[in-house]
């Protein structure tokens, strides 16, 4: 695996990972890559400094983080406003997620703004059939310790 510091042309930049350089070639030239913030396709490879190990005092290797500190509290701050959003505005139906989606699509339920949890099989069951979800980045409140 590699990671990258990528920009857009729109100047903005962010990480990304890959199974190795030629992965990272061959999304970018079949269109595959994307700038998270604007969605712009014309993405490339930025100046980056490299990631270096440095032993701690109990002899174990800790990663120096390479990202700025700004550009992190950023991104915390804005999937903080996103968490609050959705449990504001959304009903948590937990592990009935997969059967409450499907029922509304399919039109044996109202339509309502939900959102719970799905294993990767109920997952890839709704996406193939269609049902319009996406996964969201973050965990429910009451599991995180």
């Amino acid at each position: 695996m590699i990671k990258y510091t990528l920009k857009c042309a729109d100047g903005h930049a962010f990480e990304s990972w890959f199974a190795s350089a030629s992965a990272f070639d061959s999304l970018l030239v079949a269109g595959h890559l994307a700038c998270m913030h604007c969605g712009s396709s014309q993405v490339e490879k930025a100046i980056m400094t490299p990631r270096v190990s440095t032993a701690t005092g109990d002899g174990a290797m800790q990663a120096s983080s390479d990202t700025p500190v700004a550009a992190r509290d950023d991104v915390a701050a804005a999937l903080s406003r996103m968490r609050a959003e959705v449990e504001k505005n959304a009903a948590y139906v937990g592990g009935n997620f997969a059967r409450e989606a499907r029922e509304m699509f399919l039109g044996d339920a109202p339509d309502r703004p939900i959102w719970g949890e799905a294993n990767a099989k109920e997952a890839r069951a709704l996406i193939d059939d269609g049902v319009p979800v996406a996964p969201l980045p973050f965990v429910p409140t009451r599991k995180v310790n």
